[in-house]
């Protein structure tokens, strides 16, 4: 199962991640979201569970615990939307054409 974590701490490293996680069984994976720009966490992050009982047991613990004074935000991930990509704005366009034909 894959788990969202949100609210985290932006000093949470993966490995704090995983830890938290694993008093409550496997953990395939743990991924903490990191902003390309400023290359600091974005204050969330992902934890995969091979084991969706364990998972489900992390996430009633979890949720609303507190992790260096922030209420931690845990719940399965929905899975993304638009496939592959991320999708797009689609359907804007801007006022005045922008078109390569020259104007009549």
């Amino acid at each position: 199962m894959n788990i969202y974590v949100g609210n985290l701490p932006y000093s949470t490293t993966e490995d704090d991640l995983r830890a938290i996680f694993e008093r409550h069984g496997e953990v395939s994976s743990a991924k903490v979201v990191i902003d390309r720009e400023t290359n600091r966490s974005k204050g969330f992050g992902f934890v995969e569970m091979p084991d969706d009982h364990d998972a489900e047991d992390a996430i009633k613990a979890l949720d609303g615990s507190p992790m260096n004074g922030r209420p931690l935000r845990v719940n399965q991930a929905k899975p993304r939307e638009g496939g592959p990509g991320g999708g797009g704005g689609g359907g804007f366009r801007r006022p005045g054409g922008g078109g390569s034909r020259p104007p009549r």
